[in-house]
């Protein structure tokens, strides 16, 4: 459903002190007026008694507040309604504003009318959405810096850049035999192959920008009664996964969200390591093993009063952290495997900081908290890896026409991210993701 006059919650559900309705669209100021009985000054919150445009009757007293487009966030005619928080208040004025001939909002129909209106692009409205769901400090500036325009800056900028190219090219097809600088052609080729190379040091980020949004996943993998949902209690802060004497307790993935410096981590606790006495226990080794696999990191967790078995040595690959656990058993071998362990005891607290901070590094490390720009989407790195293979193209191409056409196609895999070009094949899905009311 598209177009008309929308309202939806932009605060928070549940009771509270004050509930936010906000509206966007022609009919706005109809509908306002309806229940508030004349429009406020712009921009100026008004005290203001609403009724029922059908009944008459009193609904709530409420701050109004009208912003006439396009200096809205729709660039529509828009509106706030702060009322009291209750759900009766907000069910009451909800039926007076369908009444007055506004609907429901669709997910994320507010931000889809800021960008169809120009007052954003797809980035800055995926930031928006980030923004809203970021639950750590890191996410959160991450998120800001692409609402507030850091990503389109750049892709605006070779954009503009391809553009030029492609005009230049134009114009070696166009005016071939006009006397043309010469070497046009193969400057643009040469500034093409510059820009290919800017855009795959952008896309060779290891992914950081994603782990940053989606969070780090690291499993913890060990032998039975090494200590795996022990450690898993300890860094959670709550017991979130059963710890027994009892071997192969854990049957399947326990796993918890923290908050390791400013990057989401989820850590997975596993299926002790071992020939698996029946058929869950199997099922949950090879998930376990199966976790591993899809981890950023692996952390694997030996026991020190005991041999270090083969079968968890098997992961200790470059995505591995070792710990050594019990060294008030025992004091941790100098070396497992290849590398020195972290040595910890869970039952006494020794290391466990230690660990903590190694893990923050970790975290650090693959997510990245500097203040760069970075890709945070897998629709932009496709876009862009797209527009990297038209440029390898142009350099291969043996016809000036096919050059251009290659830039061509560049251009509208750059302009796909922001909604330049192209747009409507990803409107659904970005804004699909988005909350109702934003």
């Amino acid at each position: 459903m598209t177009g008309g006059t929308i309202f939806a919650l932009a605060s928070g559900a549940g009771r509270a002190a004050v509930a936010v309705l906000r509206l966007s669209g022609p009919g706005t100021a109809a509908a306002v007026t309806a229940l508030a009985g004349r429009l406020p000054a712009p921009r100026l919150a008004s005290l203001r008694r609403l009724r029922h445009p059908e009944t008459g009757e009193v609904l709530d007293r409420a701050l109004v507040l009208w912003f006439p487009g396009p200096a809205s966030y729709t660039g529509e005619d828009s509106a706030e309604l702060h009322l009291h928080g209750g759900p009766a208040v907000i069910a009451g004025v909800a039926e007076a504003l369908v009444a007055a001939g506004a609907r429901p909002a669709e997910p994320g129909e507010f931000t889809r009318r800021a960008f169809v209106h120009g007052k954003l692009d797809l980035t800055a409205a995926e930031g928006i959405a980030d923004l809203i769901a970021a639950e750590t400090a890191g996410q959160r500036r991450q998120a800001l810096r692409q609402a507030e325009g850091a990503l389109a800056g750049l892709y605006d900028g070779w954009t503009r850049r391809l553009t030029g190219l492609l005009a230049r090219q134009e114009a070696f097809i166009e005016f071939e035999e006009e006397d043309l600088p010469a070497g046009l052609d193969d400057a643009v080729a040469g500034a093409a192959a510059a820009l290919r190379g800017e855009i795959l040091a952008h896309l060779a980020d290891a992914r950081r920008g994603e782990r940053l949004r989606e969070g780090v996943l690291v499993a913890i993998l060990g032998a039975p009664n090494a200590g795996k949902s022990s450690l898993l209690n300890a860094l959670a802060g709550r017991e979130a996964a059963i710890v027994s004497a009892r071997a192969g307790t854990t049957r399947d993935v326990v796993e918890v969200r923290l908050d390791l410096g400013g990057v989401p981590v989820t850590l997975a606790d596993t299926a002790g390591l071992r020939e698996a006495v029946d058929e869950i226990e199997a099922e949950g080794i090879r998930r376990a093993r199966r976790r591993a696999e899809e981890a950023d990191l692996v952390l694997v967790l030996f026991a020190a009063d005991e041999r270090p078995d083969a079968g968890t040595l098997g992961w200790l690959g470059p995505d591995a952290l070792v710990v050594a656990n019990k060294v008030d058993l025992a004091p941790a071998p100098a070396v497992i495997g290849d590398r020195a362990p972290l040595p910890l005891s869970l039952r006494t607290g020794e290391g466990l900081e230690a660990l903590r901070s190694r893990l923050i590094e970790e975290a650090v490390a693959r997510a990245g908290l500097a203040a760069e720009t970075s890709l945070t989407r897998p629709r932009h790195r496709a876009a862009l890896t797209e527009a990297v293979d038209w440029l390898a193209e142009l350099e291969a191409a043996p016809l000036p026409e096919l050059r251009a056409e290659a830039l061509r196609a560049a251009l509208r895999a750059i302009g796909r991210i922001t909604g330049r070009v192209g747009v409507e094949a990803v409107l659904d899905v970005v804004f699909g993701e988005f909350c109702i009311g934003k």
